[in-house]
């Protein structure tokens, strides 16, 4: 089989062209790899063998745009090539030299992990180091980079969390509102003793406005089906699930 014509593409990839009317789309390596701008022809076992190679260069380089789109663990990067469709050995033998490039690395990884999640969200050590743990980083690894997200950095981010659900509280107060705010900063992933010490720390107060308008609403929902004294029980009781007093 005779090369007939060769066209440069795009993502280091050429078009050649065989005299039997086959086209072939090739990785640069490859054409450097089998010198195919200086060879003429191709025979059936080295066709075999670059189309082989080639497979090995399409998994390499799909495997390095991806990266370069959003980092990846390693578990990550063998979970996408083998869903698609990549020859194991291939995989392998691709992270491999991933790692030997710098461009795949579960320590660098889990270090912008962690400090994405710090800046961008209000995850706590506890959730981070448990999406890590889905991703397959090794303990060790998220322990030494988790170092960066102190008992005190912890802390203060507990503080300003609580302040902030207390001021975004329309609806409860009291021990009510504390184990409601405890449960969503636990749920965030941060230590539930330092999570104690503030909220032990603080005080609740509630807007009377708010508690007569939680009255209210209640008085409106109830009315029809309660009157008198069995009315205000039923509309204190409700209050006091929420943690609020109604004084008249």
């Amino acid at each position: 089989m005779n090369i007939i014509k060769y066209k440069k593409l795009r993502d280091n990839r050429y078009k050649v062209i065989l005299d039997n009317n086959i086209e072939l789309t090739l990785y640069e390596d490859i054409i450097l790899k089998y010198e195919l701008l200086i060879k003429k022809s191709i025979d059936d076992k080295l066709l075999k063998k670059i189309k082989k190679d080639n497979e090995y260069y399409e998994c390499y380089y799909y495997a390095l745009k991806s990266i370069n789109s959003r980092s990846k663990s390693k578990y990550d990067m063998k979970k996408l090539l083998l869903n698609k469709e990549y020859d194991n050995k291939y995989v392998i033998d691709v992270i491999s030299l991933l790692e030997k490039q710098g461009y795949l690395n579960d320590d660098s990884y889990a270090y912008s992990f962690i400090n994405d999640k710090m800046i961008t969200t209000n995850w706590g050590p506890y959730k981070i180091r448990g999406e890590l743990l889905k991703h397959k980083v090794d303990e060790e690894i998220i322990n030494n980079n988790l170092e960066v997200f102190s008992s005190e950095e912890e802390l203060i981010r507990i503080e300003k969390l609580v302040d902030k659900m207390i001021k975004s509280n329309k609806s409860t107060g009291g021990i009510v509102l504390k184990n409601k705010i405890k449960n969503n900063i636990i749920n965030l992933g941060y230590d539930i003793s330092l999570i104690n010490d503030v909220l032990d720390k603080t005080t609740i107060s509630v807007d009377k406005d708010i508690v007569k308008k939680e009255y209210d609403k209640l008085y409106k929902r109830y009315s029809k089906k309660y009157k008198d004294k069995e009315l205000e029980y039923v509309i204190k009781n409700k209050l006091y699930q929420k943690g609020l007093y109604y004084e008249e």
